[in-house]
């Protein structure tokens, strides 16, 4: 039990993908315009990694190794596949604002990664610990992301507060790409900081 509780933990600090691990900067970068769109990119991600990952693990001794990675792609793009249906039929203002990031989401190296080092190695159980974990903290990171971007960038958050203006005059270049990677640096030298406190 306590393992399964290890491998959860440890994709919301120790192993948090965009900061720590530094993988699916794509959409990191992409669709953090705002809080909307970090939260729904990564509650899509995350569906995406638990089901692909409890089914890999589910299936792991059936798959040869010499197609692995195609019968994980098959196995991914079918969650993929689902997600992108749920979001236009029930989101589709967010299916719209996400655009071709969703169907990406096949290729995001996280969940294809842990697929390979993760899932064909331990049992559903885990796995699930593991999918939920990292997903949650990509979550995290890409809704953390968004906020800072739409309050200083937008001088609003939408979500939480509509058309509500925070900042008379916001720094608009947060809502261009050059401002995702100022905002993206900057969290990441924060994180780094904590990172070695935490492990004094």
């Amino acid at each position: 039990m306590n393992s399964i509780f290890s491998e959860f933990t440890k994709g919301l600090w120790k192993e948090l993908p965009p900061f720590r691990l530094v993988l699916g900067l794509c959409p990191v970068l992409a669709v953090t315009t705002s809080m909307e769109n970090g939260l729904g990119m990564g509650l899509s991600a995350t569906f995406v990694l638990v089901c692909s990952n409890v089914l890999i693990s589910a299936l792991r001794n059936f798959i040869p190794d010499q197609v692995r990675v195609a019968c994980y792609i098959v196995v991914i793009a079918t969650f993929v596949v689902c997600v992108e249906m749920i979001t236009k039929a029930y989101f589709f203002q967010l299916s719209e604002g996400l655009g071709l990031f969703i169907p990406l989401i096949v290729v995001n190296c996280i969940i294809l990664g842990r697929a390979e080092a993760f899932a064909r190695k331990n049992g559903v159980a885990k796995s699930f610990a593991d999918g939920m974990g990292m997903g949650l903290g990509f979550t995290i990171s890409l809704t953390l992301i968004g906020i800072i971007r739409e309050v200083f960038g937008a001088g609003k958050l939408g979500l939480l507060f509509g058309d509500t203006q925070f900042i008379a005059e916001p720094f608009e270049f947060l809502q261009q790409a050059p401002g995702a990677f100022v905002v993206l640096g900057l969290l990441l030298g924060v994180i780094n900081i904590l990172g070695r406190l935490v492990e004094r």
